[in-house]
């Protein structure tokens, strides 16, 4: 199949790569099983066993009149420990690699389907000025806009890292989330290729 790309003549990519079909299960297992990897899961709250003091029961069993109790940190003494308390546990889902490729490969073709991928032979700026950026993506018509190159460009990434919707990524630090999160990918043609060898 033929991609068309903005500022040159159309180049032929795979069609496993950028036709597939949209497998939007698969997607959210992927973007889930991401999302769930990066959450630290460090969480800790202090069950009656956790919670200092409290050895000594505060009075005697019979005679006082009262409630029974033996500890003063009981779950429901103010102070106490809490019942059902959150530990440390570890979030991630294993996503085999052959899902991931899949995954990657529905979100790239959905993204083409659904003109959201913007092809360039190359994209740059010549100093780190967010300026200069702006204007470039403006003069696209780019707002919400995730950039990936086959490497990343430090003058680029330093232009864009003060725009709140635009954000630049390499091929290899591409991800589910971050490819369907912005309205517009503008990706670079070394960068298609670079997918291709990848995903392919």
């Amino acid at each position: 199949m033929q991609l068309n790309v903005n500022d040159a003549q159309a180049i032929e990519v795979s069609e496993l790569t950028f036709g597939g079909e949209f497998n939007e299960t698969l997607v959210h297992q992927a973007v889930v099983a991401y999302m769930a990897g990066g959450r630290q899961g460090t969480k800790q709250q202090k069950t009656r066993s956790d919670v200092a003091g409290g050895g000594k029961r505060p009075w005697r069993q019979k005679g006082t009149g009262r409630a029974r109790a033996g500890t003063i940190r009981s779950p429901i003494w103010r102070g106490g420990g809490t019942t059902f308390a959150a530990r440390p546990q570890d979030h991630s889902q294993k996503l085999n690699k052959k899902m991931y490729r899949a995954a990657m490969r529905s979100i790239l073709a959905e993204l083409v389907r659904t003109d959201r991928l913007v092809v360039v032979q190359d994209f740059a700026v010549e100093a780190p000025k967010t300026k200069d950026l702006l204007n470039k993506l403006n003069g696209m018509g780019l707002s919400d806009v995730l950039i990936v190159s086959d490497a990343v460009d430090q003058n680029l990434y330093l232009a864009a890292r003060n725009l709140p919707h635009v954000d630049v990524r390499d091929v290899q630090g591409s991800d589910p989330v971050s490819l369907i999160a912005y309205d517009k990918v503008l990706i670079t043609v070394s960068a298609v290729k670079k997918f291709e060898e990848l995903l392919g």
